[in-house]
């Protein structure tokens, strides 16, 4: 809980009011943005391996810029000019 002193301080400096608990969810939300892959984030986040995707869940905030990147990415999948396609080699990918 803030005293009464820094409450007014951090007001002064312009500084939203807050709890320290919000920053373990941008901190998770950041490491996400990161591309930090899941089990480390579970680590650096103290999360026990059952409940992590739970923790996960309610910590990790998808962002509408993320989400909007990930339908840019869609639709170049679904939409891109072959020759701009990855193939893989290992495979017949005649069209």
């Amino acid at each position: 809980m803030q005293s009464a002193g820094s409450k007014a301080g951090t007001a002064h400096a312009g500084v939203r009011d807050g709890r320290l608990h919000d920053a373990r969810h941008t901190a998770g939300t950041v490491l996400m943005l990161l591309g930090v892959p899941d089990r480390v984030i579970d680590q650096i986040m103290g999360w026990e391996p059952g409940g992590a995707a739970r923790m996960r869940a309610r910590y990790l905030h998808v962002t509408d810029p993320m989400l909007k990147e990930a339908a840019r990415k869609i639709e170049r999948a679904i939409w891109a000019a072959p020759e701009n396609l990855a193939v893989d080699k290992d495979q017949d990918n005649a069209v």
